[in-house]
This record gives C-alpha cells, sequence and structure tokens, in this order.
C-alpha cells in the first residue's frame, strides 16, 4: 500500500513548509547558510529532525535526500542534497560531521499517522 506522502520532494518541501519549516538553506564555504539571514550554520548548530530519500522515478541513479533542519537558533527549514553518484562530497561531509544526538525523526510528518 503507498503511503499518503509517497510524493516527490517538492510536495514534502510543501508539506514541511506549511509546519513551519519555511527556511531555504545553501552550503558554502563549509557552512550551512539561511539564504534569507545569512546566518551561518557549523554542523554542531545544526539539528536534522527528519530525512527523506528519493530514487528517481525515470533514473534510480537519480537520487536525493531530503533534511529537515532546526538550527541551534530557531531557524527551521529544508536542504536538498544529491547521493549517490550525484553527491556533493563536501555537503556530505558536513552532515557527517552533526553529531549524532542532534539528529533525530521528531519531525517526520510520515510519523503523524
Amino acid at each position: 500500500m503507498k503511503n499518503q506522502f509517497d510524493k516527490h520532494e517538492i510536495d514534502y518541501i510543501k508539506i514541511y513548509q506549511s509546519k513551519g519549516f519555511a527556511a531555504n538553506f545553501y552550503f558554502k564555504d563549509n557552512k550551512l547558510i539561511n539564504s534569507d539571514t545569512k546566518t551561518e550554520y557549523l554542523p554542531t548548530d545544526i539539528f536534522v529532525v527528519a530525512e527523506h530519500r528519493y530514487e528517481g522515478m525515470s533514473n534510480p541513479s537519480d537520487m536525493s535526500i531530503l533534511y529537515i533542519i532546526k538550527t541551534k537558533n530557531g531557524d527551521k527549514g529544508t536542504l536538498l542534497m544529491g547521493y549517490g553518484p550525484t553527491a556533493d562530497l563536501e555537503l556530505a561531509e558536513f552532515f557527517k560531521k552533526i553529531p549524532e544526538t542532534n539528529v533525530s525523526d521528531e519531525e517526520n510528518i510520515n510519523n503523524d499517522k
């Protein structure tokens, strides 16, 4: 049976935005940056509260992961990253440096059933 959230990345992003995860983040110079405020974050400043992995419909090697993020100062948003053959290795290393205690599944919308 298909999950009600078995959708594309953009569908998830819209749902999380409606739940207050409206900030968009990008990666530059080994920091995650809020695209609106330009606030910079190190791995220890980030809390991953959910993640969703996707395979491309037409090409399974097109893989991505959607991170649902909170920051130490309360910013809440999303970051979409390619993984597998298309991964940004520096960004992947950044996420590996996030302390395990800062990673949970507490905001995963699939848990709202």
